[in-house]
């Protein structure tokens, strides 16, 4: 890794010698370099200078990880026993070619739908990344050349300017005025100054290196190539992001969960009844297969793995369209079930433009930016800057000349043009630019004659310009650190006599107390000064000279100071605000300064209370002295995490408020780590490089489109398109809403299944005449009840403001730490945790297919937990026994209504013949008529018919009662989706269809006999149904009572002055 790199500590000529190469630090441009024969030696031994792609599954290998799912395995093996059992005996189990087709076709589309849609959403991603190599300038054989980055090898020599991207890992041998942005590789918002000298042991703050990816953002510097591709240290982030492994999203180890439930209790009933087939029933081992699978099919819902592919995938083209590019379809519902979201500062809460906000001048404190809306009547509120104030003015033509940054461009608005230069110039050159008249002519109305650098020695810059004043024709201008400009400064502009007058104390103290002010704000302060330069001494023509210096440096006008802070983005406040209000924790991991991340956190919403320091000066005791649990808010600095014990993390992570700042991305990474042992769902978002290995490890990664870099992207799991992070809170409220959606839609088609079990559990014992065959339950399964299923996608939420005030669904609480700490360490004593990374060992097959039948996994799932499920006991107790059994009575007594009207067959008459219905030549009722074969079939074909319309009219009714998640199955909200009604019309169209039309009855075994006023018993149980469902709720209601989010004291929920500005 880059700490074991060491070339930041040898010298050029060390350096020099280590890569073979010749340098000219007197004449750079005409340094030897490379020849052209040594350069293609070193590439052929190292290859390009580019990282290697990441790896990608051939698109096959993706879709058999689909087919070979769990769910979908279970409908391939009973397709395939069902050809088997057609092999032995083709006539008796002819349908069962129908039925293994359709079986094995499903499991096929269902993996289709899901390839299908994860490699468009793949699609979508490759066209926001770019790879291209960029170009750079080369010096071999002692002449400049342009080439590809990617053809550089060690030791080339490079030379970069501002504006350049670094191409490579860099050792500077010449740097002239060098500013580097590390930005996205540290998270260090200010930029830094490189030069040829180094005191730091850290390469990563190596004053001699700069590394590939980052910009030069000021100055210019010749450089040796010292490490290329994957060995940079943005490779070598890269390769830590490769390795780390991203874990089930919380939705799919539900499903996971259920799907092994359900065949574990659909293997164990269907061994069950095959073997009281063949023994109490005496039936055939053919026949007794054939009727096993049946009881197999009616328990799994063979349309549910499309169901959710789909829903998720309208809901991920709802937060396409509010700029939310999902990767992973799972990554969808994950973004709603997140209860930490940790996100990086530059780029992504901040718009890494520094920008002007405070101006003092003559005494006058003044804002440079519109009040907030909420701070327009404060009386303390500071006024706004105007160009009429004489000091104001001055500074603010101080900015614009004394500068070297400048507009790339002439034309187009100030805010949207391109500017050269470091970003503190460039924020006093955009702010000067949109306050003074006829900007673009003040270069040539008032001519540069002379220009000092800023340097690290002075830490001042100066120009002298030709600009008439009432002395004479020269006028000198200077800006640079606070204390240092006021050094050498003799005379202060006093607003209230609009002129210079001799320093005093008293300035001098009005100057420290607003510095500090301006400082303890987490903003970066300029000093300004000016010297009208005397006409008798410094004549307009006059020649200035460097070496030896002839111009003045002491007894100028203190102007006064200016304040810049890289600014929230627009809506940020607001956004963290609303994820606090859904019981979101939000805490910044930043590689900036700890004042700096506590500034702006405490204007975005994210820290509203004290910390124990502000605790300790507040009462004037030593912060030993204050106890933990007074404390709400912490903030970490990234030297002491590498020694924080577990305790520490537990503490760190009680808080309610926290910062970790000075990070890198190994801390970043370990941070993710430890928030999700004790049971967080972490989002990271963040658009560097140095958050990637953070942004794969977590739940969901989020990376930035416009400022995210190729490797955030990479890494993560979604893109916010517009680098807006209040589209965060778009996609939190998607994704409950999704989930909501996705547990009624589970819900309403899981009820189904006990009307089909029973259907074939009453063939073997009672035995009734089959109530309900294999083609029409899945007929069921792929016919109306997925068309139902499916228009949950476009429910609304039944309240828009109490969605976004649930709990996370998943809440970290003391109690779920205790028992999230006590399964692994009964997962430990059983080998399943590997003790060198505590990482869980990865499991064959056989050892998941084995759990539902371990005492463990039973008490695990039955076991009282504080959080809301895909598939709960709510869910399973309302499917398989409350709806169930309505559901399957209500079927029954239709069934048997049916029969009756249509043959005066009672159900006395159907249970004494069920064996041999439909198999025997004749069979007597009680009256005494006696059916041959064929009556008995088309009474049986009307009984199932009856059985499949009941099923049909009563899913109607659950379909609306699916729809209260959080109140009473009524209200205007049942209405709101048409697409609900639409469903249920298609379905209606579905069942007539197959019920009714003549050849189709053939196929699906039911009966145009049956009659229309059977359709009322259905009606009716549905309407049974219903009142169940409303007593049902006010039960649950009264005893569970959804929760909400308890209310942030203290939330700014109005937008900050650079929102009403615009993002």
């Amino acid at each position: 890794m880059v700490c074991c790199q060491t070339e930041h500590l040898l010298t050029i000529p060390q350096v020099c010698e280590k890569f073979n190469v010749s340098v000219d630090m007197a004449k750079p441009a005409a340094s030897p370099g490379l020849s052209a024969a040594e350069a293609t030696k070193r590439f052929t031994e190292n290859g390009p200078n580019q990282l290697s792609p990441p790896k990608r599954k051939h698109p096959f290998f993706i879709f058999m990880h689909h087919l070979l799912g769990l769910f979908n395995l279970l409908l391939l093996v009973a397709g395939i026993i069902s050809y088997i059992v057609l092999g032995i005996d083709v006539k008796e189990n002819l349908p069962n070619a129908w039925l293994g087709a359709i079986l094995i076709l499903v499991a096929f589309l269902n993996a289709f739908i899901e390839f299908y849609q994860g490699q468009k959403s793949a699609a979508i991603l490759e066209s926001f990344m770019n790879l291209i190599p960029a170009k750079c300038y080369v010096i071999r054989e002692g002449r400049a050349q342009q080439i590809s980055a990617a053809e550089l090898v060690l030791g080339d020599i490079v030379y970069v300017r501002s504006g350049d991207k670094l191409p490579a890992d860099l050792y500077l041998f010449v740097a002239n005025e060098f500013k580097v942005d590390n930005s996205s590789l540290t998270g260090e918002a200010d930029p830094q100054e490189r030069r040829t000298s180094n005191t730091q042991q850290n390469p990563l703050e190596a004053t001699n290196l700069v590394f590939n990816g980052t910009l030069a953002v000021n100055g210019e510097a010749y450089g040796i190539v010292i490490r290329t591709g994957d060995h940079t240290v943005i490779g070598q982030i890269a390769s830590m992001t490769a390795n780390e492994e991203r874990g089930k999203s919380p939705m799919t180890a539900e499903i996971d969960i259920f799907v092994k439930l359900i065949a574990s209790v659909a293997g164990l009933v269907a061994i069950v009844f095959f073997v009281l087939g063949l023994t109490a029933k005496g039936l055939t081992f053919s026949t007794s297969l054939t009727f096993a699978i049946g009881t197999f099919v009616s328990f799994v819902p063979e349309g549910l793995p499309a169901t959710v592919t789909i829903l998720l995938t309208f809901a991920a083209k709802r937060m396409a369209s509010r700029n939310v590019l999902v990767k992973d379809l799972q990554g969808v519902e994950t973004l709603g079930a997140i209860t930490l979201l940790a996100t990086d500062k530059t780029g992504t809460l901040t718009r890494n433009q520094m920008t002007v906000t405070f101006v003092w001048t003559g005494g006058d404190f003044l804002s440079a930016q519109p009040p907030n809306p909420g701070e327009k009547n404060k009386p303390d509120a500071p006024k706004t800057l105007t160009m009429d104030h004489t000091g104001a003015n001055e500074i603010i033509h101080i900015s614009a000349l004394c500068s070297r940054a400048r507009f790339e461009s002439s034309t187009g608005p100030i805010n949207e043009r391109t500017i050269l230069g470091d970003a503190t110039e460039s924020g006093l050159l955009r702010y000067a630019a949109a306050k003074i008249p006829d900007f673009d002519t003040i270069y040539d109305a008032y001519p540069k004659v002379l220009e000092i650098p800023f340097n690290s020695e002075n830490k001042w810059a100066m120009t002298i310009h030709k600009k008439k004043h009432s002395k004479g024709s020269l006028m000198l201008y200077l800006k640079g650190a606070p204390e240092r400009v006021l050094r050498i400064c003799s005379s202060f502009y006093d607003a209230s006599q609009n002129e210079a007058v001799p320093m005093t104390d008293e300035h001098k103290t009005q100057f420290d107390e607003t510095y500090t002010l301006m400082a303890s704000k987490g903003h970066r302060v300029l000093a300004f000064a000016a010297l009208q330069l005397p006409e008798e001494t410094y004549p307009a023509d006059f020649v200035f000279s460097k070496e030896p210096i002839n111009y003045p440096t002491t007894d100028l006008t203190f102007y006064g100071l200016i304040s810049l802070e890289d600014p929230p983005k627009h809506g940020v406040r607001e956004a963290i605000g609303h994820c606090r209000e859904a019981g979101i924790k939000v805490m910044m991991v930043t590689g900036d300064h700890p004042l700096t991340a506590e500034a702006i956190g405490r204007k975005i919403n994210m820290m509203l209370q004290e910390t124990k320091a502000m605790i300790a000066k507040k009462r004037g005791v030593p912060e030993a002295q204050v106890h933990e649990s007074e404390v709400n808010a912490i903030v970490i600095h990234g030297e002491s995490i590498d020694a924080l014990s577990d305790k520490e993390w537990e503490n760190i992570f009680s808080k309610e408020e926290i910062i970790f700042a000075r990070t890198s991305p190994k801390h970043k990474l370990q941070i993710v780590k430890r928030a999700q042992a004790i049971g967080h769902i972490v989002g990271v978002t963040g658009d560097g490089v140095n958050d990637s290995p953070a942004l794969k490890k977590a739940d969901l990664g989020i990376a930035m489109n416009v400022s995210g870099s190729d490797v955030s992207k990479e890494a993560a799991a979604m893109i916010l398109v517009d680098d807006n992070f209040a589209s965060c809170v778009s996609g939190i409220e998607e994704g409950r809403l999704i989930f909501q959606n996705l547990k009624k839609s589970v819900q309403y088609t899981v009820s189904h299944t006990m009307p089909q079990v029973w259907a074939n559990l009453l063939y073997i014992i009672v035995p009734l005449p089959l109530p309900l065959g294999a083609m029409l339950i899945l007929v069921t399964d792929l016919g109306f009840d997925f068309i139902h299923a499916l228009t949950y996608a476009w429910d609304p939420p039944e309240n828009r403001a109490g969605l976004m005030k649930l709990t996370p669904r998943k809440p970290v609480t003391q109690h779920s730490i205790q028992q999230r700490q006590r399964h692994r360490e009964e997962d430990a004593m059983d080998g399943l945790i590997d003790p060198e990374t505590g990482e869980r060992k990865p499991q064959t097959f056989v050892h998941k297919m084995a759990q539902p039948f371990r005492k463990r996994f039973w008490k695990r799932m039955l076991e009282s937990r504080e959080e809301d499920v895909l598939v709960g006991k709510a869910t399973l107790s309302w499917a398989y026994l409350e709806a169930g059994t309505l559901i399957t009575f209500g079927c029954l007594l239709t069934y048997f209504l049916a029969i009756w009207y249509y043959a005066r067959v009672t159900p006395r008459d159907l249970q004494r013949n069920g064996a041999d219905w439909g198999t025997a030549a004749t069979v007597t009722l009680g009256d005494g008529r006696v059916l041959n074969s064929d009556e008995q079939k088309e009474i049986l074909s009307v009984g199932q018919a009856a059985y499949y319309i009941s099923i049909f009219c009563q899913q109607c009714f659950n379909l609306f009662i699916c729809k209260a998640r959080l109140g009473m199955p009524y209200g205007k909200f049942m209405f709101t989706n048409i697409y609900n009604f639409v469903g249920i019309l298609c379905g209606l169209c579905l069942t007539v269809f197959i019920v009714y039309v003549p050849g189709v009855t053939t196929a699906f075994g039911t009966s145009h006999h049956l009659s229309p006023l059977m359709w009322l018993v259905p009606i009716a149980c549905g309407c049974v149904l219903f009142a169940h469902s409303i007593l049902r709720t006010l039960f649950l209601q009264w005893k569970n009572p959804p929760k909400y989010s308890r209310d942030v004291v203290g939330l700014q929920m109005f937008p900050t002055r650079w929102s009403t500005r615009g993002g």
